[in-house]
């Protein structure tokens, strides 16, 4: 699991770099402009660890099934050579659809003094702008993408069924309360990532969609990541035990 976490770790920081510097930048400076290289080179990324977020939660989603499904087995299933194969296949998927995504992009025409109606380079938003035949891009985004998130959302749904289904098959409180701890972090982290994700482009708002748009885009970009290592963090013991005595002094000590 927790080979799994240091990778998420490492994305979750990268994602949110890939955005909210510039934001901030602007923000500071006044201006509200992005070089044409910048811009691609903000999608590029953008794509591709947001594809490699949502490839991790499924790898720790197929963890957690292990875990509970199968927990005399779980040494030998999830050994450290399928472990590294998770995480590379991972990678190796997102660069592979970011690259893809990104050429398709470069081949477009976009006028001078463009206005991009966003906080970053959003590739739909960029499609939009452009004045070439954007049909493969469309279609590209629409099959690929669609693929990219519904999958890994398929896979994690599928998980966490076998792991309902175990728990109901022999239920006890102590079995509950043990597979919402294993499970618990993860289910929030998911449940924020993806509740996001779906609200943004599978119900579409027909008032103030732009403005939504770049509310919900900052929730799963920026919100997201920052909320993950503190939700992981309520399982650490340590963690729990220097909170708990926090708490009962009323706070911290002048």
């Amino acid at each position: 699991m927790y080979f799994f976490l240091s990778h998420l770790a490492l994305t979750d920081i990268s994602f949110s770099s890939v955005t909210a510097p510039k934001m901030l930048m602007n923000m500071l400076m006044q201006t509200q402009s992005i070089s044409y290289a910048g811009c691609i080179s903000q999608e590029f990324f953008f794509v591709f660890f947001g594809d490699l977020d949502s490839f991790l939660l499924t790898s720790m989603a197929y963890d957690r099934y292990v875990a509970i499904c199968h927990p005399l087995h779980y040494p030998r299933i999830m050994s450290q050579n399928l472990c590294f194969l998770l995480v590379i296949v991972s990678w190796v998927l997102s660069s592979a659809n970011a690259l893809v995504q990104t050429l398709l992009l470069a081949r477009l025409s976009f006028l001078r003094d463009n206005t991009l109606h966003h906080f970053f380079c959003d590739l739909s938003a960029l499609v939009k702008l452009s004045s070439s035949d954007t049909t493969i891009n469309q279609l590209v985004i629409l099959t690929v993408g669609s693929v990219v998130i519904a999958v890994p959302f398929i896979c994690i749904l599928v998980s966490y069924g076998h792991i309902g289904a175990t728990i109901l098959r022999r239920p006890s409180i102590q079995g509950i309360c043990k597979a919402l701890s294993t499970c618990g972090s993860h289910l929030s982290v998911v449940s924020l990532y993806y509740g996001a994700i779906i609200g943004l482009y599978l119900f579409p708002s027909s008032k103030n969609t732009k403005d939504k748009d770049v509310i919900v885009s900052v929730l799963y970009t920026v919100v997201t990541p920052m909320l993950n290592p503190f939700i992981y963090s309520l399982r650490n013991r340590d963690m729990n035990r220097a909170l708990r005595n926090i708490l009962r002094r009323g706070g911290f000590s002048a």
